[in-house]
């Protein structure tokens, strides 16, 4: 009852309906705001000067007015019939329900108290007046009637009194004497409610009383009626009941509207078998629309479980994140740690070279330094033949000194700065680069049943995503059974959407499925569906795989050749299951040729005579006589020969493994052939003097009786 409380508020005032009207555009509006948004409009703009300017408009004809544009959110006007829109004046207003309103732009001056309008009477209203429907803006010149040529909507009122009833506090008991009690039922025949211990007292479950329908009080309250229901009266003829219901105008109307109205012409019906009719109709109508509720409850429900699911999957989500972006900081500390070490190493080896060689260097140099100083002293000597004694060594000594202070030792072995530099580029350039990467497995497709078909021994499928899943798909797996029940196999996998396969088993059963996969995995099939093939085959002869020599026309249906050698063509189906049968008819035969009609593998020799190498299984016939062969073997010559308007059929029986031909209908010598196993095609050959026509999809002949289904012989 809570959600219908929006349903019986006017749009204006925002409060239950008061006296509610019905504007043509089926809206309701409470009288009294009506009159509060009337409009009035120039004299010149009247409902006479229209229609006297040829207008035509009838004053209920608010369907025109929306193509006139009458009322505009740009301009916030309203509009007559002739045209004219007028700007209010004064500022619009907001209805609690948020509808604009605009007050008249004529201010009316305050009332005596002794003129103002009694209860239940309508003040006059201004002459020329205009309302627009606050709802859909639908706006209306009013006539002489004024708001009294609308109807009351009292079905509306009566329903707002009965929930206004509800909404009351508690019903008490009627039949306590003192304090009251608060009432547990209500007796719809009695129309009495009962507290408990005045229910067995004076209602008790027995005689005529246990007949009585006993409901709760609330119930019984807005079934209750509280006064007699008032008598609708006719909005032109105020005196008069409505009685008939207009069926062009869609309206009650009186029986004066009928004598002397505009609806004398017009078809009418009782009131009240309209009034059962829209009743049934309407509670139609409700039967769907209580299935869409339902629908969006469950909806609702749905929705109210993903944000439930959205947080959890967001906390998760959030946790995870931080873990990943904890371990990169982890994994760039360690890597710090290590280029440091690094660093401190090479720093350690610098010092190192850099200490030895100033080692090194100073003791070198106090060598020299003493090697100098002993040099000058020895100069200072006097004595010459002693000095030439050890002048030679000295010198010598000293080139060697000098010598060892060659070039190179007086160049650093290290530099100071370090060679070393770090390439953070590329990872700066992965950080920014980081980002969300889908790494979930595809959703299930989803068969799109209504585009998935078979036709003869092939079928086509089409599936889809389903239309929330935004995880990417880099292909599917399509997988179809051996349609025997047994296991699957994938048939295709690629990017596409639909795939068609051939080559299936006639009237066999099969089950598809599919599934997508991307870099994450694969993920669950569809849902499996079930296809049924053919039960009779139709074929042609198949163009493609026929020799160059042979010509076909009626749509592949008629063969012959302009060789005057044997020619094979093939149908364009085969078969490996089942019981089929297929007839061609001579249509032309010249010279007595011998064309061979029969099976064949699909890599049979197509430039000789079907039959002669071991792809083939064929009956060969002249104008007399007929023979059997495979792989150039001739078998049970049988009399009986072929002429034009002859016919030839092929019984191909899977269940036996035998082939069978017939001539003119009857039994062409014993079976043919047996151990029939594989994958066959049905063949012909002729030359250039022979011409017949392929008759397929043929119910097997009636003298032969198919036995049981072999499973050993069934080839997929």
């Amino acid at each position: 009852m809570d959600e219908m409380e929006e349903e019986l508020k006017c749009p204006v005032c925002g409060s239950f309906y008061r006296e509610p009207i019905i504007l043509p555009c089926s809206h309701n509006i409470c009288q009294a705001c009506a009159r509060n948004i009337l409009v009035q409009t120039p004299e010149a703009e009247s409902p006479q000067s229209s229609r006297a300017s040829g207008s035509g408009v009838s004053d209920y004809d608010y369907l025109d007015l929306d193509k006139m544009s009458l009322y505009s959110e740009a301009d916030s006007g309203y509009g007559s019939y002739g045209g004219f829109v007028s700007t209010p004046t004064t500022p619009c207003q907001k209805s609690p329900n948020g509808v604009r309103v605009f007050p008249p732009t004529v201010p009316q001056p305050p009332h005596p108290q002794h003129l103002l309008p009694q209860p239940g009477s309508l003040p006059p209203i201004p002459r020329n007046s205009c309302i627009t429907c606050p709802q859909c803006h639908r706006s209306l010149i009013l006539d002489e009637r004024g708001l009294r040529g609308f109807p009351k909507n009292r079905v509306l009122e009566g329903v707002v009194d009965r929930y206004q009833q509800s909404k009351a506090a508690a019903l008490k008991c009627q039949l306590c004497e003192k304090s009251p009690k608060e009432a547990i039922v209500m007796c719809e025949q009695c129309d009495v409610f009962y507290c408990d211990p005045c229910r067995l007292r004076c209602h008790p479950p027995r005689g005529p009383l246990a007949k009585h329908r006993l409901v709760p009080p609330a119930q019984g309250r807005i079934s209750r009626r509280t006064s007699p229901r008032k008598i609708s009266t006719c909005t032109e003829h105020e005196l008069e009941n409505l009685s008939m219901y207009c069926v062009q105008c869609k309206m009650p109307v009186c029986y004066q509207c009928l004598e002397e109205g505009k609806h004398g012409t017009h078809e009418v019906k009782a009131l009240g078998a309209m009034w059962k009719l829209h009743k049934g109709q309407l509670s139609q109508a409700l039967n769907g629309l209580s299935d869409r509720a339902s629908e969006a409850k469950e909806f609702l429900v749905q929705l109210r479980n993903m944000v439930q699911h959205i947080q959890e999957n967001g906390v998760e989500f959030e946790a995870c994140l931080v873990a990943q972006c904890d371990a990169l900081i982890d994994a760039l500390n360690r890597r710090k740690a290590q280029l440091l070490s690094r660093v401190n190493k090479e720093h350690e080896h610098k010092l190192k070279v850099v200490r030895d060689q100033i080692s090194h260097c100073t003791v070198k140099l106090r060598q020299t330094t003493g090697l100098m100083e002993y040099c000058l002293e020895v100069i200072k000597e006097n004595d010459p033949s002693g000095f030439l004694q050890i002048s030679d060594a000295l010198i010598r000594r000293v080139h060697m000194t000098e010598s060892q202070w060659g070039k190179g030792t007086l160049t650093p072995r290290m530099t100071s700065d370090f060679d070393l530099t770090l390439d953070s580029g590329p990872l700066l350039q992965t950080i920014h680069q980081l980002d969300f990467v889908q790494m979930k497995v595809p959703a299930a497709p989803m068969l799109q049943l209504e585009e998935c078909c078979t036709q003869n021994n092939s079928a086509t499928l089409s599936w889809k995503q389903p239309p929330l899943s935004t995880i990417a798909v880099e292909g599917y797996i399509l997988e179809l059974d051996d349609g025997n029940g047994g296991p699957f196999r994938e048939v295709y996998v690629g990017s596409e959407t639909i795939c068609t396969v051939d080559g299936l088993h006639f009237n066999s059963t099969y089950k598809a499925r599919v599934k997508a996969f991307n870099a994450s995995g694969v993920g669950q099939y569809s849902k499996t569906l079930i296809m049924q093939t053919s039960e009779i085959a139709w074929f042609t002869f198949d163009p493609a795989s026929a020799h160059p020599d042979i010509i076909l026309s009626n749509d592949n249906l008629t063969v012959t050749c302009n060789s005057y050698d044997d020619r094979v063509v093939m149908g364009n189906s085969a078969f490996s299951r089942g019981v089929h049968y297929w007839e061609m008819t001579v249509d032309r035969y010249d010279n007595h040729p011998d064309p061979a009609f029969g099976i064949a593998r699909g890599d049979v020799l197509k430039d000789v005579m079907l039959g002669k190498d071991d792809k083939a299984w064929a009956m060969y016939v002249d104008n007399n006589r007929s023979w059997f062969m495979h792989n150039n073997s001739h078998t049970n010559r049988t009399d009986g020969g072929i002429s034009k308007g002859a016919t030839i059929g092929v019984l191909l029986d899977f269940t036996r493994r035998i082939v069978i031909f017939l001539l003119n209908d009857e039994q062409q010598g014993p079976v043919a052939f047996e151990a029939i196993e594989g994958l066959y095609y049905p063949a012909i050959s002729l030359n250039r003097n022979v011409q017949v026509t392929l008759h397929t999809g043929l119910p097997i002949p009636d003298f032969y009786t198919p036995g049981e289904a072999d499973p050993t012989s069934s080839v997929c």
